[in-house]
């Protein structure tokens, strides 16, 4: 999907270019295939067919702006991030943010292996207390059971890596395990059904009870990234700035109604990325808003405190994302999106998203501890309004409305 890696992410004046000149440059920025070129010059639509196999009862399709988020550096490297959305202030909020902290050395990110949970839950358990210590028993029985029905995975060298089960309900009986799959570089989602539904008569014969649900969490706890970034005081615009946009971080932890809202910041510039690299917005939307919740009060998922030279942004987040499987080789758009930002693992891509995010947090902080968000959010809002001649080419920090 990647080929020689070759990024340049800094493209000054980018926005005020024109389309024509906007594919030359990115031409520049990017090797691009034929098929990709030829696609970004188009209209970015699918044909019916191709639409037909991805969806049920296709009448059409519906479009959205591909953008570029620029200035990128994670890790040390350069990335060009397509970002797929209709508010142009929140890729312009990523670019702006992603050039402060480009001039500070860049995101770090990490990311844990590709672990999904699948999930077996089982009702009218006889003795409930009891099925914890039997599965631990039989763990090697239960996880070869699951490599089993996924070889081409396990061939691979990934496949079943532990078990888990929880006492849901005693009266009940009601039991789930928890199984743990390292699922390599596929987002994953149906390859845990798949061993869920499988391996799902063994655990009943173990436990006992009837089998109920089969099915992943879009929970995956064990599958975090983790990303930071360091900003200096005159980067940000001075000290004065950096305290202002920590103390509205500091909001967001203190008061749930407004981490709603500062997620959602985080979660602009995640989304465009992962929409325009085919991955599952939904399921990584519901993942985060739990992870914020699961210490029983909903959290920041992200936050910015003061430091002796500026500031330092941290965000952490269950984040399952592929670069095989699904809409990666059935949609035109994404294989051109892939080649464009040139990751070579799910890993790697979640870790570009999530550096995405924390620039898109970054910029509407600012501008909320600054000008306010509204500034320069409507006045690129209005553009929509605007016949195209008049439209502006301004760019602003905001993005979280």
């Amino acid at each position: 999907m990647s080929g020689p890696r070759a990024v340049v992410s800094r493209a000054s004046g980018f926005s005020r270019l024109s389309r024509a000149a906007r594919l030359r440059k990115l031409r520049e920025l990017v090797a691009l295939s034929a098929a990709s070129e030829a696609y970004l010059s188009g209209d970015g639509g699918l044909s019916f067919e191709e639409a037909e196999r991805m969806s049920e009862n296709v009448v059409s399709t519906f479009g959205l702006p591909l953008g570029l988020g620029l200035n990128f550096v994670v890790n040390d490297r350069e990335y060009v991030v397509p970002m797929a959305v209709e508010e142009p202030s929140v890729v312009a909020a990523a670019c702006n943010a992603a050039r402060m902290v480009r001039a500070c050395g860049g995101f770090r990110a990490e990311a844990d292996p590709s672990v999904m949970t699948a999930q077996v839950e089982l009702e009218g358990v006889p003795e409930p207390d009891l099925a914890p210590p039997r599965l631990a028993a039989r763990r090697a029985d239960v996880l070869r059971a699951c490599d089993a029905a996924v070889p081409r995975l396990v061939a691979r060298g990934f496949g079943a890596r532990d078990l888990e089960a929880r006492v849901l309900d005693r009266e009940e009986g009601v039991v789930v395990c928890d199984l743990f799959i390292d699922v390599g570089d596929a987002m994953g989602a149906n390859l845990v059904d798949t061993i869920a539904e499988a391996v799902a008569p063994l655990i009943g014969e173990i436990v006992g009870g009837r089998v109920g649900l089969r099915i992943l969490s879009n929970l995956p706890l064990r599958r975090r990234v983790r990303v930071t970034c360091e900003l200096s005081d005159d980067v940000l615009g001075g000290p004065e700035v950096a305290v202002a946009i920590s103390r509205a971080s500091r909001f967001a932890e203190l008061d749930p109604l407004r981490a709603v809202t500062h997620n959602k910041g985080f979660l602009n510039g995640v989304d465009a990325a992962a929409i325009a690299t085919g991955q599952d917005f939904r399921g990584i939307e519901a993942g985060a808003h739990a992870f914020a919740a699961h210490g029983g009060v909903y959290r920041p998922l992200s936050t910015f405190s003061r430091t002796a030279r500026g500031l330092l942004g941290r965000a952490e987040l269950p984040l399952a994302v592929g670069t095989v499987g699904g809409s990666t080789a059935a949609h035109r758009g994404v294989r051109a999106a892939f080649e464009i930002l040139q990751v070579e693992s799910a890993r790697e891509l979640a870790g570009v998203l999530a550096s995405v995010g924390l620039a898109s947090n970054l910029a509407a902080l600012r501008a909320l501890a600054t000008e306010g968000i509204q500034k320069g959010h409507m006045r690129l809002h209005h553009r929509k309004d605007a016949p195209p001649a008049a439209q502006s080419r301004e760019v602003t920090l905001g993005g979280e409305p």
